[in-house]
C-alpha cells in the first residue's frame, strides 16, 4: 500500500498522539512500513535522535509503535515555550531561535511549510503508510492563513482526515459538526470522518447519535474506542506520569520489601521532560507525586528537581515558594535529592545565563560543586556510560555547560573517567535525561534512596521499562483492532477522503 491520514481532534488532549500511535502499532502488525509525522509540535517533552536532533517525545514514542528508528523528518518544527509568549524553535531538530506567537504565526510558520512538506514526502518516498497527527483542532479558524500541521498540510498534501474527539468531557456530536462546518469547502472535501475516543457503557446507547451524526453530515464514524486507564503516551503538555496508569492497571503485585518509596517531584515552571520520572513510577512501591509546597516534601524519601526551560525562573520559584530552603535542610541532613538538567543546574553553586534568561550571574542552591554557563549551541547527544556499577544511557538537550570542581564522580565511561554530573552526599546531579530507565541503574540508585531513607523498600527484580512500554504500545494496537473499522481505515489511508462528501454550511473562507 501507499498512502497516509491526518489524524485530527476536535480540542487540544482528544487523544490525537494515542490514537496516532495505536494506528501505527496496527499497521506494522499488518505488516505495513509505516512511520509517523506531526509537522509542528508545542511541547517542552522532547527526545534526540540518533543523529542528534531534538524531536517531541510523543513522536519518539510513535516511532517506537511503528518500531522504527525515530528521525528530525517525523517532527521538522518543534516550538518549546519560554513563557507566556515566546518560543524557542527548533527546525529539523536544531534550535533557530526564539521566536513570539504574533512573529511565528505572523509568517514564520508559513514559511516554513515548503520544509514540513519536504519532510513529509520523504517519509512517504520510504514508507508504505504515513500517520500524520495534527494540533490542537483544525477549526482555529484565527489561525487557517498560515496553518502547517492541520488542513495546511492536509490541503497540499492530499491527506484524509480523522477527526477524533473525547466524549468523556461531553458535547462530543457538537463538536464533530462543529468543526466540519467551520471549514473551508476545500478543507471539508478532506474530512473522511469521525472516531469517538473514552467511551464508557453500552455502544448500543450511542449508535443513535452517531446515525443522526451521519445523517447531518455524510460522513461516517470509524469507531468508538472504550476509555481505558493508563493508555496515554509520553505527553505533549499535561503533568500526568504517562505510565503510571498502565503500571498500576497492569502490575497489581505488592511491594517486593516492607515498605514502599515516596518521591516528590518539584512542579517547577516550564518544567521539561519530567517523563524522566515516569520509570521511577513503573516500579512496585514507588509513589510518584508532583509537589509545589515545603510541607509536602516532609515525608519524601526522594526529591527531584526535573528539567526547565527555565533554569532561573525555577530557580527563583523554589526561593520565593519555601522550596529551596526546604530542599538545602534536606541535603543538610543527607536525605536524597536528584537534581536533572536545570534541576542539576539549580543545585549548583552559580549560574551565568545570557542566554536563556540573560540575567547574567545567579547563585544557585550551593549543594553540589557546580558552575554552570549558558552556551548559545544546544548540547544535543545520546551518551551511554556507568553508575552505580551499572550501565546507563540517556540523552541531553541543554543549554548549560557545567564545571564540576569536586565531589564524587556520578556517571562515568568503562575506564571511569567522569562522563557528566557528581554527587555530594545523598544529593545527585546530572544533565542525562531518561537514565533512569536504565533498569539495572534505576535499581541500585532505588537501593541507595532506600537505605539512606532508612527504607525496607527492595526494588522488583524483573521490572522492565522497555517491557512495559511495548505493552503500553501493544494495548493501543488492540484497542484500533478491536474497536475501530479497520477496513475502511485501510481503505482510506489507500484510497483518500471518499469523493461526494457534502458541504456543511456556514464554511470559512478557503
Amino acid at each position: 500500500m501507499s498512502g497516509g491520514l491526518l489524524v485530527a481532534g476536535t480540542t487540544s488532549d482528544a487523544g490525537k498522539s494515542v490514537v496516532t500511535a495505536g494506528i501505527c502499532r496496527w499497521l506494522v502488525r499488518q505488516g505495513v512500513r509505516v512511520a509517523p509525522f506531526k509537522a509542528q509540535n508545542m511541547s517542552l517533552n522532547s527526545f534526540v535522535t540518533r543523529e542528534g536532533a531534538e524531536i517531541g517525545r510523543a513522536q519518539a514514542m510513535q516511532a517506537q509503535a511503528c518500531r522504527v528508528e525515530p528521525t528530525a523528518l517525523m517532527n521538522p518544527v518543534l516550538l518549546k515555550p519560554g513563557g507566556e509568549r515566546s518560543s524557542q524553535v527548533v527546525l529539523l531538530g536544531k534550535p533557530v531561535g526564539e521566536m513570539s506567537a504574533r512573529g511565528y504565526h505572523g509568517g514564520r510558520q508559513h514559511q516554513l511549510l515548503g520544509t514540513v512538506l519536504d519532510c513529509l514526502a520523504e517519509l512517504r518516498g520510504t514508507y508504505d503508510a504515513v500517520i500524520c497527527e495534527g494540533a490542537g483542532s483544525p477549526a482555529e479558524i484565527n489561525l487557517r492563513r498560515t496553518d502547517i500541521v492541520n488542513m495546511g498540510i492536509a490541503r497540499n498534501a492530499g491527506l484524509p482526515v480523522l477527526i477524533v474527539g473525547d466524549i468523556d468531557r461531553g458535547g462530543v456530536f457538537a463538536s464533530f459538526f462543529g468543526t466540519v462546518a467551520l471549514l473551508s469547502p476545500e478543507d471539508q472535501a478532506l474530512i473522511a470522518g469521525f472516531l469517538v475516543n473514552k467511551f464508557r457503557g453500552d455502544v448500543s446507547l450511542l449508535e443513535p447519535g452517531l446515525d443522526m451524526l451521519h445523517g447531518l453530515t455524510g460522513r461516517h464514524t470509524y469507531g468508538v474506542l472504550p476509555f481505558r486507564h493508563g493508555l496515554g503516551i509520553d505527553e505533549e503538555d499535561g503533568l500526568r506520569v504517562s505510565l503510571r496508569g498502565t503500571v498500576r492497571e497492569s502490575n497489581t503485585a505488592p511491594p517486593v520489601g516492607e515498605d514502599v518509596l515516596r518521591v516528590a517531584v518539584c512542579a517547577i515552571p516550564l518544567m521539561s521532560n519530567f517523563t524522566d520520572v515516569d520509570a521511577l513510577a513503573a516500579e512496585p512501591g514507588v509513589i510518584v507525586r508532583f509537589v509545589d509546597r515545603p510541607e509536602e516534601l516532609a515525608d519524601a524519601d526522594l526529591v527531584v528537581i526535573p528539567g526547565t526551560r527555565g533554569t532561573v525562573r525555577a530557580l527563583e520559584w523554589l526561593r520565593a515558594r519555601g522550596l529551596a530552603d526546604a530542599v538545602l535542610r534536606r541535603a543538610a541532613e543527607g536525605r536524597p535529592v536528584l537534581g536533572v538538567c536545570g534541576g542539576f543546574q539549580i543545585l549548583g553553586e552559580r549560574i551565568e545565563d545570557d542566554v536563556e534568561s540573560r540575567r547574567g550571574r545567579v547563585d544557585g542552591l550551593g549543594i553540589l560543586p557546580v558552575r554552570v554557563r549558558f552556551a548559545r549551541e544546544k548540547t544535543l547527544t545520546r551518551p551511554v556510560g556507568r553508575a552505580l556499577g551499572e550501565r546507563v544511557e540517556g540523552y541531553e538537550i541543554h543549554h548549560g555547560v557545567a564545571d564540576v570542581t569536586g565531589g564524587e564522580t556520578f556517571l562515568s565511561d568503562d575506564e571511569g573517567r567522569a562522563l557528566d554530573g557528581c554527587r555530594v552526599g545523598q544529593t545527585w546531579g546530572t544533565h542525562w535525561h531518561g537514565s533512569l530507565e536504565s533498569d539495572g541503574f534505576r535499581r541500585a540508585f532505588l537501593r541507595e534512596v532506600a537505605a539512606a531513607a532508612c527504607r525496607r523498600f527492595v526494588p522488583a527484580p524483573d521490572t522492565s521499562f522497555a517491557g512495559l512500554r511495548e505493552e503500553q504500545l501493544d494495548r493501543l494496537g488492540d484497542l484500533i483492532e478491536q474497536h475501530a473499522d479497520t477496513g475502511a481505515l485501510l481503505r482510506l489511508i489507500e484510497s483518500g477522503a471518499p469523493q461526494g462528501l457534502p458541504f456543511i454550511p456556514p464554511g470559512a473562507p478557503a
